[in-house]
């Protein structure tokens, strides 16, 4: 069994961050997004993996191949975002007679993947989708599901209740699914959609069924859902001080990656944070992350994701918020006192 994780797109919900790095590649708990899902498939014994990449895919294969895994992995190009049965057809020759887990490489779901994949290579199925019953079903595609399990419609973002259980972004898939992605027309956005794809092998009489998810699930799109992730994975951060840490107080589960140093400070967990920072006279309250090489002085914040090598200094109070790479935010020192910004694209401030 095959592994096929989606990695393009342009991520323009988390814009400006985006401008500069694939999305899939922002961390959440000091962890790639996309490494979530890569996980996955490695420990449910998946350990062929395609990548579907787009615009940014040297960042991608850079940051897989850093990484080394216990897996092998097939970049594949997708020059636009043409839809996930478009991304399907592109790497038949990857997935060859082989049956595949397709995984949406934005998404992060705390649950083994095991009891979703037992079972399908033997099976009948032609497919198998996860499910995850979900508050506002109008914001997702959505699953109808008979008395035995089996899908019997597809919808997408419903203007009319049908039903409370979203896609979560998991299928597996037999051969079938290739004539279905022929089979098909682009939607009204000149997409080809998978769930037009598998709407036709549930039309034409192969066996779909559904699983319902037994654990959490994030769609990391938007900044507001990667801070919801973080603190949702940071719920079971296991401690462990790496740094050196001199009269400072720990409070709760703190994780200190090894060259950090603090000092002067309060660290209340859950915490995460990278190699090679320097914090001082700070105070790092519960559900933040920061990342490697990161610079706090004089400055509060909690319940925040902040990536490499930003730098904060006479910062008070910051939270629920999402800091990119080298950012700076400091204090101005010298009079006359005021806010000066250089702000880039779709930025969002709030004073």
């Amino acid at each position: 069994m095959k592994g096929l994780i989606l990695s393009g797109g342009e991520g323009t919900r988390l814009r400006p961050l985006t401008y500069s790095q694939q999305k899939q590649l922002i961390p959440v708990a000091n962890k790639p997004v996309l490494f979530y899902g890569i996980e996955g498939l490695i420990e449910a014994g998946i350990k062929d993996i395609g990548i579907i990449v787009g615009p940014n895919k040297e960042q991608v294969e850079n940051a897989v191949n850093n990484a080394k895994f216990n897996a092998t992995f097939k970049f594949i190009y997708q020059d636009a975002p043409r839809g996930l049965a478009h991304a399907v057809k592109i790497a038949k020759k990857f997935i060859g007679d082989e049956s595949f887990v397709m995984y949406l490489g934005d998404n992060i779901l705390m649950q083994s993947l095991n009891d979703f994949v037992n079972g399908f290579e033997e099976s009948d199925e032609s497919a198998r989708i996860l499910l995850c019953p979900v508050d506002d079903p109008s914001r997702y595609g959505v699953a109808k599901v008979n008395e035995k399990g089996e899908v019997i419609k597809l919808v997408e973002k419903p203007k009319e209740f049908i039903s409370n259980l979203g896609l979560i972004g998991v299928y597996a898939f037999k051969n079938k699914i290739f004539d279905a992605c022929d089979a098909i027309k682009p939607s009204w956005r000149n997409e080809l959609e998978i769930t037009d794809a598998i709407q036709w092998l549930i039309n034409n009489k192969f066996k779909v069924p559904a699983r319902i998810t037994n654990g959490w699930w994030k769609d990391t799109g938007k900044a507001e859902d990667m801070i919801d992730a973080n603190r949702l994975i940071l719920d079971s951060l296991k401690e462990q001080n790496l740094g050196n840490v001199e009269n400072t107080k720990i409070e709760g589960r703190v994780f200190i990656d090894r060259d950090s140093k603090i000092s002067n400070s309060t660290v209340r967990g859950p915490v995460i944070i990278g190699k090679n920072c320097e914090i001082e006279n700070s105070y790092i309250g519960p559900y933040t992350s920061i990342g490697n090489f990161c610079k706090l002085n004089n400055t509060e914040i909690e319940n925040s994701i902040v990536l490499d090598k930003a730098e904060i200094s006479e910062v008070r109070k910051i939270y629920d918020s999402l800091i990119g790479k080298e950012v700076k935010i400091f204090k101005k020192q010298t009079i006359p006192k005021g806010k000066k910004f250089v702000v880039g694209d779709r930025s969002i401030l709030e004073i």
